[in-house]
Order: C-alpha cells, then sequence, then structure tokens
C-alpha cells in the first residue's frame, strides 16, 4: 500500500548551486548527499517536513538520453516547469524575507479564493507556489 509521496524532483543545472538557493535563501536544510559514481544525489527538505524531500537532479547526470536531456533543459531554461506549491504561515512575511534574499519573484502576494499566494522561481528557473492557506478552506473536506 502506498504511504505517501517521499520523494519530488526538481531539475537542475547546478546541484551545488542549487543546494545553496534552498539552504541559504529558503532555510530548507539538506537530508543527503551521496557520491553515487558518477552521479552525486543531493536532497533538501523544509526543517520541519521530515516525510517529503526535494531530490536535486542533475540535467547533465545519467539516465537522461540526449534528446531528452536537451529537451528538458530548454523547458526549464524557459522557466515553464512548475515544481510545485509551498505551504507558508506567513506568505506576505516569507515573500519579503526570499526576495530580500535575492529569491526573484513572478507575483507578489495575491489573496486568492484558497488564500494568499506569491509565485516565485528557483535558480533554475521552476516555478513555485507559496502559499498560505486560508484558515476556512479545508482541503480534506472541500476537495476529497
Amino acid at each position: 500500500m502506498i504511504l505517501g509521496l517521499g520523494i519530488s524532483t526538481v531539475w537542475t543545472f547546478d546541484q551545488q548551486r542549487t543546494k545553496a538557493f534552498f539552504t541559504e535563501k529558503l532555510d530548507f536544510e539538506v537530508r543527503s548527499e551521496i557520491e553515487m559514481g558518477e552521479m552525486k544525489w543531493v536532497t533538501v527538505a523544509a526543517k520541519d517536513q521530515p516525510d517529503l524531500e526535494l531530490t536535486l537532479m542533475s540535467l547533465d547526470g545519467p539516465g537522461l538520453d540526449p534528446e531528452s536531456a536537451a529537451a528538458l533543459k530548454k523547458l526549464v531554461s524557459k522557466g515553464v516547469l512548475g515544481a510545485g506549491a509551498f505551504r507558508t504561515d506567513d506568505c506576505r512575511g516569507d515573500y519579503e524575507t526570499f526576495r530580500a534574499r535575492g529569491v526573484e519573484f513572478l507575483q507578489a502576494p495575491q489573496e486568492r479564493p484558497y488564500g494568499i499566494e506569491a509565485i516565485f522561481r528557483d535558480d533554475n528557473g521552476n516555478w513555485y507556489s507559496l502559499t498560505e492557506r486560508s484558515e476556512e478552506l479545508d482541503f480534506s473536506k472541500d476537495f476529497g
């Protein structure tokens, strides 16, 4: 039986640079950094979320044929891949903190039916939602 999602992929042109982005700008922590032959396995995660990690997967690493690697690099470079939504309890405050640390925001915090949301990019071009959920919205009840 599936228990939940444990690891999600973030495509990166430079694992060390992206690791620094997540740890220095977003306050994530490194969960693993393992040499695996010609590949390096690097995962980061929000400090208070033990059950989900992001693996920083190199676009130049093994596992991708040249045609797929080129197509994926083009999509990441264009900034069209959304890598997820991060929950926060203070979207406006995090927006100001992260912006001061050099995080590029595509959208300042805005009121939405589900809460307050800002949109930002990582150092590769992947975009993310930063969302503070409305207290009156219960996703498990309203959408489950």
